[in-house]
């Protein structure tokens, strides 16, 4: 039987202080179901944290460490690596702040560096705030918080998908479905999956055309399948894009590669909301994000779901340990 210590340790950023970041993060610790997985960590502001617990009427108690070293891990505790960097009075809950997006960003570098340095195996980044990040004047836009040489692997269910690109103008999507793109996008999807626990990887490729018909699917995309499947890769495509994700649905692929962002997106966010994640491939941790906002409006309130961020934690840890993909939630 795994003991506690032999557990993943998987940290998540709370977001920005303000949004309901921390209180899906006290919430989704507060189940009790990450800790039969994981030994969860949370990075960020204490403060805030502890008014989440109130808010939400929790039976939770924190733990505010400096340093790893002093973690103690139990399903009631909830430990938190708070870095001392935000002050209470620097925020306002439901507010975006200049100090809460100065915050955030070092908050993502600290969770990083311990992953880089093998600490923690894993991290989930909560909800953060573009105009906190612009007041802050740190990043340009929530796209820079990608690290660099990176792909977005989104997870719903059943249905994983992975785009060649991300937020790029539709008119230029075309120019970047290239043979060597979507062959490089196949050989990362196979490679990663394998190290997460899945021995046989079954990838569809998705189509850029109408039912993929057209010069990208035949010249581009249908010889970036052939080579992959002549390197013993378990990939079938292009398939035509209103079909395909029906499959993933139904459990015939681990995962799709799709032509641009929208193309899986749609997909993805009508099959379902809650629950739904995202992972970055190309990284040698596991690191997380999940798909909704900070929602100041309803911050401090104890409305916020916490279901995206259960199944963030979940993933991860079953990721980092090598054993696949969370059946349910």
């Amino acid at each position: 039987m795994e003991t506690n210590s032999q557990r993943p340790i998987i940290a998540a950023m709370i977001g920005d202080p303000a949004g309901v970041g921390p209180e899906v993060c006290v919430k989704a610790i507060a189940t009790g179901e990450p800790q039969r997985l994981c030994r969860p960590v949370l990075i960020g502001d204490a403060d805030s944290l502890n008014r989440a617990i109130e808010t939400s009427g929790l039976n939770l108690t924190l733990q505010v460490v400096r340093s790893l070293d002093q973690a103690r891990f139990d399903d009631r505790t909830a430990v938190v690596l708070d870095p001392g960097n935000l002050k209470p009075d620097e925020y306002t809950t439901g507010k975006p702040s200049a100090a809460g997006g100065r915050a955030v960003v070092r908050w993502i570098r600290l969770a990083d560096e311990l992953a880089n340095a093998h600490a923690i195996d894993g991290w989930i980044m909560a909800p953060v705030d573009s105009t906190s990040l612009k007041l802050a004047g740190e990043v340009a836009n929530i796209d820079d918080l990608q690290p660099p040489q990176t792909w977005m692997f989104r997870i719903s269910g059943p249905l994983r998908v992975v785009p060649i690109t991300e937020h790029i103008r539709i008119r230029e999507v075309p120019q970047t479905v290239t043979r060597q793109a979507v062959f490089n996008l196949i050989r990362r999807v196979d490679e990663t999956l394998r190290r997460w626990g899945i021995a046989a990887p079954r990838i569809g490729v998705s189509g850029l055309n109408p039912h993929a018909m057209f010069e990208e699917d035949v010249n581009e995309i249908a010889p970036a399948v052939r080579e992959a499947s002549e390197r013993g890769i378990n990939c079938k495509g292009p398939i035509s894009p209103d079909s395909i994700f029906r499959h993933g649905l139904d459990g015939h692929f681990d995962a799709i590669v799709s032509m641009y962002h929208d193309q899986g997106q749609i997909a993805l966010k009508s099959a379902a909301f809650e629950g739904a994640c995202t992972i970055y491939l190309g990284l040698h941790f596991v690191r997380l994000s999940v798909p909704h906002g900070t929602a100041m409006d309803i911050a401090g309130k104890g409305q916020a779901q916490h279901l995206s961020m259960l199944a963030a934690l979940k993933t991860a840890a079953l990721l980092a340990a090598g054993k696949g993909f969370l059946k349910e939630l």
